[in-house]
């Protein structure tokens, strides 16, 4: 999209109902923020990591052969 397209896009926005508007504005942000902002984890995300963590200290990792063998499969 070229510039010029996108300032016409935005002109158009003014002429929206002030729900499109909202709509836009959340997903313009959502976008910013994966590009350029900070991301956060959810709750889920974040107990998800410090599971893995602590798997890790507690030494329940995978060995290389497992993990090998699990490529070995998909990668027929």
């Amino acid at each position: 999209m070229t510039k010029q397209a996108l300032e016409i896009l935005l002109e158009r926005v003014s002429a929206w109902p002030e729900e499109a508007q909202e709509e836009l504005m959340r997903s313009m942000t959502d976008i910013e923020n994966r590009h350029l902002g900070i991301y956060r984890l959810s709750d889920d995300e974040r107990n998800a990591v410090r599971r893995g963590l602590k798997d890790m200290r507690d030494g329940r990792l995978a060995s290389d052969e497992a993990v090998a063998a699990v490529f070995d499969r998909y990668s027929a």
